[in-house]
C-alpha cells in the first residue's frame, strides 16, 4: 500500500483540470498522475508569489480511513489523502509529490523559486557541500485541523535561524519572507500527505547547501535552497513515554568557537558514534557535557534538555555550543505563562541527578520526558519511570497550540486556509 502511495500523483476529480491555483488565480500546472516517476526528469514549475490558499472540508464526502477530502473553492478540486497506514506512522522518510528549489551565486540574492516533482538532485563531485560540509538544514511541521485548515508553527523563527547559520557558514540565505512563502508553497503542493488530525504531522526539511564546484578550501560559487517534506509520527518509538539517556563523558558534540550553535550538517555526523553505541546498549539517546570542564549539560543528540526542581525549570544557557531550539524557546515562554520560574544557566550533572523531572524538547520530539539518566554506571530514575506532571502539562499545552486545539494567544500559528 505504501509503495503505491509513494509513486501516485495528485488525484483531482474527473473532469477537472490538474492545476493548483494561487490567490491570483494563476494556475501552476501539475504533472498528471499517470507519469512513470522512475523515468521522470523533474520539470520546474514557476511560482508566482504565494499567499494563503483557501480550502474547506467537503462534508458531502465519506470521511472513513483514507478518504478525507479537502476541497479548494478556487479550483473546485478534491484532494484525497495518500493511501498509507496513518495509524502506524513512524519517524522515517517517505517520498512525497513535490519539492521546492531556488538557487543563487555567491555574492547575489536568492530569487525565482520553483516547485518541481520530488526526485534526486544532481551535484558536481566537487560541490562545496560534499567536500567541505558547507550546508545547513532546518526542521518544522505542518498540522491538519479538523476543519481542514493547515497550520505551521513559527516558520519565521526557522527562517531567522537559517540566516544566522548561513552567516556563520559564509553562505547567502533566502530572506525570511522567501523562506516562509517557499514553505507554504511546498506544504500546499503536498497537501494530501499531511496526516489526518491526531495522526501525525508533515515534517518539513529546508536545506541550504553549497552546490557549486570548488576544489580549494573556499566558499562555493553557487548555492541551492531546497525544501522537501515527509509525513511522520513520533520521533522516539516510545511516543510520549519516558526515554532513557546515558551521559557521554568522552566524546563531545561541540566546542567553544565552533559551529554547535548553528544547525550545520556536520554537527549531526559528530554524534552518530556515541549515539549508536548508546542505542546498542538499550538507551534511547545520549546527553552531552561541555568539553572544557566535562560537568555541565549541553544537549541531547538532536534536542535540548530541561530539568525540573519544584516550581523551577532550568535549561542550559545558549552560549555558542548549544543550538537555540525553537521548541526550547517556545517551552520557556509557555512555562512562564503557566507560572513556572525558568532559568537559563549552567546546569551541572549533580543538579541533573537530583532533579524531580527531566525532559527534552525539539521539533521532532516536541516534549519527550526522561525516565532515567545513567552517568558513569549510576542510574537515576524520575517519576517512577512515568511521564512527569510538568512534562505532561507542557507537552499538552504546546501540542494543543500547534494543532489548533487551543487559542493561540502567542501569535505563533500561521494558518494556510
Amino acid at each position: 500500500m505504501e509503495s503505491a502511495a509513494v509513486f501516485a500523483g495528485l488525484h483531482p476529480n474527473p473532469g477537472h483540470h490538474n492545476h493548483l491555483l494561487g490567490p491570483s488565480r494563476t494556475a501552476i500546472k501539475l504533472l498528471p498522475p499517470s507519469i512513470d516517476r522512475s523515468h521522470f526528469c523533474p520539470l520546474p514549475l514557476k511560482l508566482q508569489k504565494q499567499s494563503h490558499f483557501t480550502s474547506y472540508i467537503d462534508n458531502s464526502a465519506t470521511n472513513n480511513g483514507n478518504t478525507f477530502h479537502v476541497v479548494s473553492p478556487a479550483s473546485n478540486v478534491t484532494t484525497e489523502l495518500a493511501d498509507i497506514d496513518w495509524d502506524n506512522l513512524g519517524f522515517g522518510f517517505m517520498p512525497t509529490d513535490y519539492m521546492y528549489s531556488m538557487k543563487c551565486s555567491q555574492g547575489e540574492n536568492f530569487s525565482k523559486g520553483e516547485l518541481q516533482r520530488f526526485g534526486n538532485i544532481e551535484l558536481s563531485p566537487s560541490a562545496g557541500i560534499l567536500n567541505y560540509g558547507q550546508g545547513l538544514f532546518e526542521g518544522l511541521k505542518a498540522y491538519r485541523k479538523h476543519d481542514g485548515n493547515i497550520l505551521l508553527f513559527r516558520p519565521e523563527e526557522n527562517a531567522m535561524r537559517l540566516k544566522m547559520g548561513a552567516e556563520r557558514m559564509c553562505m547567502p540565505s533566502p530572506s525570511v519572507e522567501q523562506f516562509v512563502e517557499a514553505v507554504k508553497a511546498t506544504v500546499l503542493a503536498n497537501e494530501r500527505w499531511i496526516p489526518p488530525p491526531g495522526k501525525g504531522s508533515l515534517y518539513i526539511r529546508p536545506l541550504l547547501m553549497g552546490s557549486g564546484a570548488v576544489l580549494g578550501l573556499a566558499p562555493a560559487p553557487e548555492y541551492t535552497f531546497l525544501i522537501y517534506v515527509s509525513p511522520v509520527g513520533n520521533y522516539f518509538k516510545e511516543g510520549l513515554a519516558p526515554i532513557n539517556l546515558v551521559v557521554e563523558t568522552e566524546m563531545h558534540r561541540a566546542t567553544p568557537g565552533g559551529t554547535g550553535g548553528v544547525k550545520t550538517i556536520g554537527n549531526y555526523a559528530a554524534v552518530l558514534k556515541a549515539q549508536s553505541a548508546a542505542k546498542a546498549k538499550g538507551y534511547s539517546d545520549v546527553l552531552y557535557l561541555d568539553c572544557v570542564q566535562k560537568r555541565y549539560l549541553e544537549e541531547v543528540s538532536s534536542c535540548n534538555v530541561f530539568i525540573v526542581k519544584g516550581n523551577m525549570i532550568v535549561t542550559p544557557a545558549i552560549k555558542g555550543t548549544i543550538l537555540p531550539g525553537i521548541t526550547r524557546k517556545s517551552i520557556i515562554d509557555v512555562a512562564i505563562s503557566q507560572g513556572f520560574q525558568v532559568e537559563e544557566r549552567q546546569v551541572s550533572v549533580e543538579e541533573l541527578l537530583d532533579a524531580d523531572e527531566v525532559f527534552c524538547t525539539g521539533t521532532a520530539v516536541v516534549v519527550s520526558p526522561v525516565g532515567s539518566i545513567t552517568h558513569q554506571g549510576r542510574r537515576v530514575t524520575y517519576g517512577n519511570d512515568g511521564v512527569g506532571l510538568v512534562s505532561q502539562q507542557l507537552y499538552t499545552a504546546l501540542t494543543s497550540l500547534q494543532m489548533g486545539l487551543s487559542e493561540d494567544k502567542m501569535g505563533w500559528i500561521v494558518e494556510l486556509k
